[in-house]
């Protein structure tokens, strides 16, 4: 047997649980049923579906630990349950939520947090026919977002505008899953009739297709940082589930095929582009297991498992820029149970105490690179990085102010437009009955 050790710096990365006193508790959350994570955060906040309301979403800040109150504040404006909702990379006031109602809002928080329930989303994206199964920002672009959605349609939407940028109509069946490229040049869905494609977001043409996986069940997607290869996660015939890497230009097979387990949930994955590891999380199973992606085959390096005994309803990757570079923390998540939500870190030990540069590379900042408007005139771009360094850092402190203002909906501007061309007729019958000309 050979005794050679393959060189990684990832070998010995480990989950840390937290304490009891780091977790939130006592949260009710929403009886809605699914394959959604229910459950995302970045630098300030943390959402969760609850069931207050008619489908409401609550929005806690990190520093609310404990037990939560019986009502908390949220964001209360669906007509059904919030299925997806995404924070703006860029905006860490800014939040677009998907609903069972088929309308996409976007909402504002206000400094310091939600302190009452709010009804009125700054901007309502209403076009979906059926309920909304997805909701991503764009990665680069501002207030650029995608909504997939169970009437078949894939939107592009200009949120700050509130306008409808792209409508594609490629899907035959249900959109279960969507992820951006790096540079959002490209957006690649999963479809309940099991092919995943890959689609132009500004056009709306599917470039190339396959179906990744023989199974029915729910296939998950992501990108592998900034590359031309991504992952899918699903099931084979006998339900076993399943990993597959792909080359995005070259999909007549797939790079690596890995056989996980006999498991009726679904698998969420989130990728950590900084020290390449792809992490899996179990739906309805308190396990995460992470792998090293490498550039040649076999393509994926099992490293470990965290195990426990207290099964997921979500799981959330939140951004790098939260991690303690100190305690060599690479990646930090939440989990979400029937009740709580518990914070897990990863950490690569390492003795020196001095700041790991080969850890912690120049990461995503919380500042767009391109406005929507140039994105949707043709450009791309990547995002924008920041140091990770205490020394260099420039994102503290994180926005925390809403810059986008209240758009009106259809309804609204037509029920205005209504009010007006009344008043005009009116004062029209009044010039006619006194004889005036005008």
């Amino acid at each position: 047997m050979s005794k050679f050790v393959r060189q990684s710096k990832v070998r010995h990365l480990f989950a840390q649980e937290c304490k009891p006193e780091e977790t939130y508790q006592n949260f009710k959350l929403s009886a809605a049923t699914g394959d959604h994570n229910y459950i995302k955060g970045n630098g300030l906040y943390f959402g969760v579906a609850i069931s207050s309301g008619n489908g409401a979403l609550a929005v806690v800040s990190y520093t609310d630990k404990g037990k939560q109150g019986p009502q908390p504040p949220c964001l209360d404006g669906h007509k059904g349950p919030v299925l997806d909702f995404d924070f703006n990379p860029f905006h860490d006031a800014i939040i677009c939520t998907g609903g069972d109602d088929g309308k996409a809002m976007i909402w504002g928080i206000p400094p310091g947090g939600l302190k009452e329930t709010q009804a009125d989303p700054l901007v309502t994206l209403g076009g979906h026919q059926r309920k909304i199964n997805v909701v991503r920002f764009h990665p680069s672009a501002e207030h650029v977002v995608a909504t997939g959605s169970a009437d078949n349609f894939l939107k592009i939407w200009d949120a700050e505008k509130g306008l409808d940028k792209t409508s594609v109509e490629d899907h035959p069946a249900m959109i279960l899953d969507v992820v951006w490229s790096y540079d959002g040049s490209h957006v690649l869905t999963s479809c309940k009739d099991k092919l995943v494609r890959i689609v132009d977001p500004r056009t709306g043409a599917t470039s190339a297709h396959v179906e990744a996986h023989d199974g029915t069940k729910t296939a998950k997607l992501e990108w592998l940082g900034n590359s031309s290869k991504f992952v899918t996660v699903g099931f084979n015939r006998q339900s076993k589930r399943q990993l597959r890497i792909w080359d995005s230009k070259k999909l007549d097979k797939e790079l690596s095929n890995q056989d996980i387990d006999q498991a009726a949930g679904v698998i969420m994955p989130f990728y950590d582009e900084d020290v390449n590891v792809l992490y899996l999380a179990g739906k309805g199973d308190g396990n995460i297991r992470y792998y090293e992606i490498v550039d040649e085959e076999p393509h994926q390096f099992y490293i470990s498992e965290f195990k426990t005994t207290t099964a997921c309803r979500g799981v959330a990757m939140l951004p790098k820029r939260v991690v303690n570079t100190h305690d060599c923390e690479v990646t930090r998540m939440l989990k979400l149970t029937t009740a709580n939500v518990e914070p897990i870190r990863f950490i690569i030990p390492r003795k020196s105490e001095l700041f790991q540069s080969d850890l912690f590379p120049d990461c995503r900042a919380p500042k767009a690179a391109i406005k929507a408007d140039d994105f949707f005139g043709g450009k791309n771009a990547k995002p924008a990085l920041m140091s990770m360094d205490p020394k260099n850092r420039t994102d503290a402190p994180a926005q925390a102010a809403t810059t986008m203002a209240k758009v009106k909906s259809p309804g609204e501007i037509q029920r205005e437009l209504d009010a007006a061309l009344k008043k005009i007729a009116e004062l029209e019958d009044l010039l006619k009955k006194h004889n005036i000309s005008h």
